[in-house]
């Protein structure tokens, strides 16, 4: 296996949420920075108790029912070391004597204290489900929330899938130790302190050998525990490494076919696949230890007290039922020691889960959502005044930009990939803020105003369409929450998308499947169109709106993009020149700089870059 081969698929599929951008010029989608995924680093939890502390907040709303579940724990625990300690009574006064009469009141009073301890612990299990899941449902709502208030540039930096791993493995984890791990915990912890008394009360002589051998299962389950915790944390990140990868082949499963590249991928798979089978080992491995070798220390401590014992009832020093009591009670003692550290497991992939799940959670949220003003009625002049910026600041993307964009203009946007044309309409979005310089719409900073009001007047048409599950009613709706149905329709109308939606087997109410899957390439996008037309804000950008389609579609989809951009100032990018002639100015972008400006006509005339783009002396690249 390749080993530099693998580190660059662990780097690049696993994400350390760094607030910083990556280095380098790669951009990632809508124009912003490439995905900066690192590996984060194995081991325990950066801050143990201040994540079990914040852990815990999401079930102390729930402190009366687990104060009632404990309780039952309590009860449970007591009446198995009460039903235990019962077999000495038994023994001396009812099975030695003979008395069979007394056996049978004693047997019933033992089973009456064993079912006790039954339904005390049924009634604590479903407790503790009910409480584990309203958690794990809290922690969801926050985490979801959380990612909506997240900055573009966040989702730039990490990959899809492995934030998706953030909502099921790690949060699942999460729920197994609020589900199990607590309560196992308490009642283990009950049954040594009630056992040790119980052993001490019975014959404290017996009990030192339980005393020596304390310390020898504290140490051997710390010593496990130690081991095993890197290694699970490790294991954590290499199952959202393999979670990211799936989801991006499954997503751009048409490009692997396309390319061939079926067989590498099954590789690069089999690489990361690998790398997770190779740390769950050490990780399993050294949490399923616990269990035969605190179980062996178990044994050794049996046999120790079960010969010390019998010679002392031998000798006359000790009764035959307490002696059964004390053996019973010496292996009770190790097993909830051996619970405990079989715990240790759930713990720690909990910790690391939680850790991780807290990572995103403590991402700084995207700024003036809400601190500032509303923006209120857009005109629609836009202005920007020595605009520089980078993703990084090691390298700066927009150089000194200027332009003025009034009312209804049409402003579009022609240079080489990577020339900073998408950035541009990022800044209006102010999905990034600019290093140096300002946007000015009418007149005012469009820093002065909070993002979302800002965005509620600019309407986007992306060359990649994104539907959600639903109808094409809700779909279209989407721009628009409040909008009718009338409304819809009219929006669909506009972008000359009516006709082929009352083609479609339910019209409006048609379910559409899989990011659209049922329609053509061309019909998605204008949906798209309807659904910014439906917004009715008066800035629009259409960012190589056209450029996946063919061109007879492309003319189709003009017609309604030319109704879309009435009356909006508009900004076009666009590989197709063709597209943009009727544009009021035409801004050529080279290396982040604006190197030529005017309509279609005075660039010809010009004869600079943009008539060489547009008679293909140079193509775009």
């Amino acid at each position: 296996m390749d080993n530099q081969k693998k580190e660059r698929l662990l780097k690049r599929y696993s994400s350390s949420f760094s607030s910083k951008m990556p280095s380098g010029g790669n951009r990632g989608p809508g124009g912003g920075p490439g995905r900066g995924r690192m590996m984060g680093k194995g081991g325990k939890p950066k801050n143990t108790s201040a994540t079990v502390k914040r852990l815990f907040s999401y079930i102390a709303c729930d402190k009366h029912k687990i104060i009632l579940a404990f309780i039952f724990v309590l009860i449970s625990s007591a009446s198995t070391l009460a039903g235990s300690y019962m077999l000495r009574p038994i023994i001396n006064n009812y099975i030695v004597p003979g008395n069979i009469k007394g056996l049978v009141g004693a047997l019933c009073l033992m089973a009456l204290i064993y079912l006790a301890g039954v339904l005390t612990s049924y009634f604590q299990a479903k407790i503790m489900v009910g409480i584990s899941q309203r958690a794990l449902c809290r922690i969801r709502e926050e985490l979801f929330g959380k990612m909506q208030n997240l900055p573009v540039g966040f989702f730039d930096r990490n990959a899809s899938g492995e934030l998706m791993s953030r909502f099921t493995n790690d949060v699942d984890t999460v729920g197994e130790m609020l589900n199990h791990t607590i309560v196992q915990l308490f009642s283990g912890i009950i049954t040594i302190i009630g056992t040790f008394s119980l052993m001490i009360y019975t014959n404290w002589k017996l009990a030192i050998i339980t005393i020596v051998m304390i310390p020898v299962f504290a140490r051997t389950a710390a010593s496990l525990a130690k081991r095993s915790r890197k290694f699970f944390s490790a294991q954590q990140a290499a199952l959202g490494a393999v979670n990211g990868y799936i989801e991006e082949t499954v997503s751009g499963q048409k490009v692997v076919k396309v390319f061939n590249h079926e067989h590498q991928a099954c590789e690069e798979f089999g690489i990361l696949n690998e790398e997770l089978r190779s740390r769950q080992v050490k990780a399993q491995f050294f949490g399923s230890m616990m269990g035969p070798i605190m179980g062996n220390l178990s044994q050794v401590n049996y046999a120790l007290t079960a010969t010390v014992g019998g010679l002392m009832c031998i000798l006359g020093g000790f009764d035959v039922g307490g002696l059964a009591v004390f053996v019973n009670y010496s292996r009770q003692f190790s097993r909830p020691i051996n619970e405990i550290s079989m715990q240790v497991t759930n713990i720690f992939s909990a910790l690391s889960g939680a850790e991780r799940v807290f990572a995103v959670m403590d991402e700084e949220p995207e700024a003036d959502m809400t601190e500032k003003p509303s923006i209120g009625d857009v005109q629609g002049k836009i202005e920007l005044k020595n605009v520089t910026f980078g993703y990084t600041p090691e390298k700066v993307i927009l150089k000194d930009i200027n332009l003025v964009a009034q009312k209804g203009q049409k402003i579009a946007f022609v240079g080489s990939t990577g020339a900073g044309k998408t950035t541009i309409t990022n800044l209006i979005n102010r999905f990034y803020d600019i290093d140096t310089g300002s946007i000015l719409i009418d007149g005012t900073d469009i820093r002065e105003y909070n993002k979302p009001s800002l965005r509620a007047n600019i309407a986007m048409v992306l060359q990649d369409t994104h539907l959600f599950t639903g109808t094409v009613r809700e779909n279209i709706r989407y721009g628009r929450l409040d909008a009718t149905d009338e409304e819809v329709i009219e929006a669909a109308k506009t972008a000359s998308a009516h006709s082929f939606i009352m083609r479609l087997p339910k019209g409006y109410d048609t379910v559409l499947e899989g990011d659209g899957a049922n329609l053509s390439q061309g019909q998605r996008q204008l949906l798209n169109i309807a659904r910014a037309s439906i917004s009715k804000a008066p800035i629009l950008i259409l960012d190589e709106a056209t450029s996946s389609v063919d061109t007879r579609t492309e003319k189709h989809i003009e017609h309604g993009m030319d109704r879309l951009m009435k009356n909006r100032t508009t900004f076009i990018i666009a590989h197709r020149l063709s597209t943009i002639r009727n544009a009021d100015t035409i801004l050529v972008l080279e290396q982040g700089e604006v190197i030529e400006r005017g309509s279609h006509d005075e660039l010809l005339e010009q004869k600079g870059r943009y008539y060489q783009l547009y008679t293909g002396a140079v193509e775009l690249d």
